[in-house]
């Protein structure tokens, strides 16, 4: 098994997309502005484009560890990394791998599949981080609705993709 580097960095768009839908003034940025306390003038002053590519870099590493979660099939080679031979296609070890992921290979593998473990890491993940952050950050609660809501449906966006193409 191997990283799908190509569906990683298209999953790393998932949030950028979805942030300029659920972020546009039209849809819920008026209401995160007043929540997160921010004005026209305060956002005029930002570079955008360091925001924007640091913001896809985490993204990227948001969705190289969501693999690990959303894709049973990488607990199997966690559990035998230091097993001899495992690496080694004529070996033992190396052909009782690739006989369990020839029957179990593309087991849950499905885009809602992902979905639900990415939503799933959403609400216990992200959700408590966010929130903490916000209630030390004296936030209110329409603040975490509107950025909890935002990464729990980015994750089930990400994890289905990452499941499903990977």
């Amino acid at each position: 098994m191997s990283v799908n580097f190509l569906i990683i960095l298209l999953a790393a768009l998932v949030p950028m997309i979805l942030g300029f839908i659920w972020y546009n003034p039209k849809v819920l940025g008026t209401a995160w502005m007043n929540a997160a306390g921010v004005n026209e003038d305060k956002m005029k002053g930002a570079n955008m484009a360091l925001i924007f590519g640091l913001s896809f870099f985490f993204s990227f590493l948001l969705a190289m560890s969501l693999q690990f979660i959303v894709i049973h099939q990488w607990s199997f080679y966690s559990i035998l990394a230091n097993e001899p031979g495992i690496r080694d296609p004529s070996s033992e070890m190396g052909k009782m791998a690739a006989d369990f992921m020839g029957h179990y290979g593309n087991n849950f593998r499905t885009f809602k599949h992902g979905a639900f473990h990415g939503t799933i890491t959403g609400i216990m993940l992200a959700l408590p981080i966010l929130a903490t952050n916000a209630m030390f950050e004296r936030k209110g609660f329409k603040y975490i609705a509107i950025n909890g809501g935002y990464w729990i449906i980015c994750l089930a966006l990400m994890g289905g993709v990452i499941c499903a193409f990977s």
